[in-house]
């Protein structure tokens, strides 16, 4: 039986984290070829070895990138497109550690500007990348990745909150400008449960709030963040991946210029 993504390439920016792993892992189970990019080859190679848990191993290929040096990842995407025939999904999963918790009072303009350039210009970057070796053979699709920040009026997540919205702009936009070939959909989780866990940048985020409430991340997590929740829970690194994987497959092909909410109803649309 074919899986959802049988005989496709995939490009995962950002691949050696904790969301870009476990997108890869579904991803090659589900038959696409993965080429997972960061810029710490250990991570990478760890994903690669767990994926012989699933069988897909020979599936993942890695590649030390730097996603902020433009002309590195554009050589990249062509040599991967060069050897596959083209590319057919692109997920950014590119992370960056930022400041919550500061109110503008106490904010630095470098502070508040952090998350902003990081995360859009990782975005920018990938997406140009790739989009020349998209939609020629068959529809392309590109994945991005917010968070509820994009919408909650909550003090002290200035930067955070900006960057959110921004990706989710310029997944609209960009989705209307490489239409009707190449599709573009953003992902918008929660604080995920089990990324701290899996190394997750957002194990130290988590701490300097946990703390404050003498907790561990992991209660911080399941009896806070979980607790403001519609479900009263988080969603966790298998469901993002499967969601990730519908996206990019042939079934959700009526789907661009939209976020898929998986905040388990933190925020409601």
């Amino acid at each position: 039986m074919n899986g959802l993504l049988e005989d496709k390439t995939a490009v995962i920016y950002g691949g050696g984290g904790a969301i870009g792993g476990a997108v890869a892992h579904t991803f090659a189970r589900e038959g696409a070829r993965v080429f997972i990019v960061g810029r710490t080859q250990a991570k990478l190679d760890a994903v690669a070895r767990a994926a012989a848990d699933t069988g897909a191993a020979w599936k993942i290929e890695t590649a030390q990138v730097d996603v902020f040096d433009e002309q590195a990842v554009r050589e990249h995407a062509a040599a991967v497109a060069g050897a596959a025939d083209g590319i057919d999904i692109a997920l950014n999963a590119v992370s960056v550690l930022h400041d919550q918790g500061t109110v503008l009072s106490d904010l630095s303009l470098e502070v508040f500007l952090k998350p902003i350039d990081g995360f859009l210009r990782s975005l920018f970057t990938t997406s140009k990348a790739v989009a020349p070796h998209m939609g020629v053979r068959r529809p392309g699709v590109i994945l991005t990745l917010s968070e509820p920040g994009a919408k909650l009026a909550v003090p002290g997540i200035l930067g955070h909150a900006v960057s959110a919205a921004g990706k989710e702009a310029f997944a609209r936009v960009l989705a209307a400008e490489l239409a009707p070939n190449i599709r573009v959909i953003g992902i918008r989780p929660h604080a995920v449960l089990d990324a701290p866990d899996a190394g997750s940048y957002t194990k130290e985020l988590f701490e300097q709030m946990a703390s404050a409430g003498d907790l561990t991340v992991q209660q911080f997590l399941e009896t806070g963040l979980a607790a403001g929740t519609l479900l009263k829970k988080l969603p966790t690194l298998a469901q993002i991946a499967e969601t990730a994987a519908f996206l990019a497959s042939d079934q959700s092909a009526a789907m661009t210029g939209t976020v898929v909410n998986l905040s388990a109803g933190a925020l409601v649309d």
